[in-house]
């Protein structure tokens, strides 16, 4: 899935500053021969896949891997506790959003020391797992968004998935009627809304550490635009992601702004056709900009080098190129490694445009670090300002970045 607001980290750092991370150590670990993984892999498929996979890495080095899993948004709180009582796990499997206020504390291990391989990742997988240039986590996979098109409704208007800010206006339109939106996408208030709002925002010159002095306006005029031509319903703005995956699978919108953890539930429809597209772009020849999402693998700071050791050489067999290729089949995910990637494109050729926009996307922390969930909350005030009518594009960044920068 993608990455969160990150916001139960902020109470880590409060609490973590007077050295709970740093005291560390895994002192109730149940024995030497036993790596120990924190991680959300709480649903029961996706926490046995996961299990194949450490399992794999584990048995050739004489060692199990045994999984915490807790639900997404507590991980961080989960970390907390168990750092106050000494019992961190040997792996910390955080979301990349997160990974800057952990990196804070200084209770994160480099990944350099521990000789976990560097070389052959992407560099937008390399920003994902690093704060202020060192490498803290590793992501064996990485997932961003796209624009999903239903090919039966496009070759019934007579038009073929756009490419520009100006052909998804027009073409919108066309699909517009009996019911069906020409386009939806998530505007609520929250991750969801932001995260989908950034490929607009940054394909267009946006930068989330001055919002008001870039492309970001137009980026708001554009959804103001069509939510304007009643190609796109108002509703938006109470969407989160999962919503516009119903509004798609029922007919009511015959393109969609949505990621690849959508996948298995399209795959499952026997009515709803489906292909994916890259994200269109301000003009033509440019770059779709797009959020990098996903978890990213890190080592807490142990008082037993033996465990760190033990724990990286877990992240690097999962993150050889053959295992990454798997990972990224068995999750509809894009492998960091740009090898891997170019193999997983070429056997999924229906999710290839999710390997070039992984290719070109970005970490939401790279610019602004541990600010990023007050900048994300001042994006999400303004487009939900725009989109309602309250205010202009140019008023509604103005104000959001008087909001970001009380937040400092």
């Amino acid at each position: 899935m993608h990455s969160r607001a990150a916001r139960p980290v902020l109470a880590v750092v409060t609490a973590v500053a007077t050295g709970a991370l740093g005291l560390t150590g895994c002192a109730a670990a149940p024995d030497p021969g036993t790596v120990t993984v924190l991680n959300s892999a709480t649903d029961t498929a996706e926490h046995n896949k996961n299990q194949k996979f450490f399992d794999r890495c584990a048995r050739p080095l004489g060692l199990r891997v045994e999984q915490l899993s807790v639900p997404a948004d507590q991980v961080s709180s989960k970390a907390l506790r168990m750092a106050s009582s000494h019992s961190l796990p040997d792996i910390l499997e955080l979301d990349g959003s997160e990974l800057p206020q952990f990196a804070l504390t200084g209770g994160l291990r480099p990944l350099s020391g521990l000789g976990v391989a560097a070389a052959g990742f992407s560099r937008s997988a390399v920003s994902l797992g690093s704060y202020q240039g060192t490498r803290y986590g590793v992501a064996r996979s990485a997932n961003s968004l796209a624009l999903y098109y239903n090919p039966d409704l496009l070759a019934k208007a007579g038009v073929e998935p756009p490419r520009t800010w100006a052909g998804l206006r027009t073409t919108a339109r066309k699909l517009t009627g009996g019911g069906t939106y020409g386009l939806a996408f998530s505007a609520g208030p929250d991750a969801d809304g932001v995260y989908q709002f950034l490929p607009f925002f940054w394909s267009a010159g946006g930068d989330e550490a001055r919002l008001d002095g870039g492309g970001g306006a137009a980026a708001l005029g554009l959804w103001q635009q069509l939510v304007a031509d009643r190609s796109v319903s108002k509703a938006v703005v109470n969407w989160n992601q999962q919503d516009v995956n119903d509004q798609f699978v029922a007919g009511r919108a015959a393109m969609m702004i949505n990621g690849p953890w959508q996948v298995p539930v399209l795959a499952a429809q026997q009515k709803t056709k489906w292909a994916v597209a890259t994200i269109p772009v301000p003009k033509a020849g440019g770059t779709a900009v797009a959020p990098i999402g996903g978890t990213v693998m890190t080592v807490p700071k142990s008082d037993a080098p033996e465990r760190e050791r033990n724990a990286a050489k877990i992240l690097n067999c999962l993150n050889s190129p053959a295992n990454q290729l798997a990972w990224g089949q068995a999750t509809n995910n894009v492998p960091t490694r740009t090898a891997a990637a170019r193999s997983y494109a070429e056997r999924n050729p229906k999710l290839a445009p999710f390997t070039e926009l992984v290719a070109t996307a970005r970490s939401r922390t790279a610019r602004v670090g541990t600010r990023w969930p007050v900048v994300g909350d001042a994006l999400a005030g303004a487009f939900q300002s725009v989109l309602t009518g309250r205010s202009s594009p140019e008023q509604a960044l103005e104000r959001a970045q008087q909001q970001a920068s009380a937040g400092k």
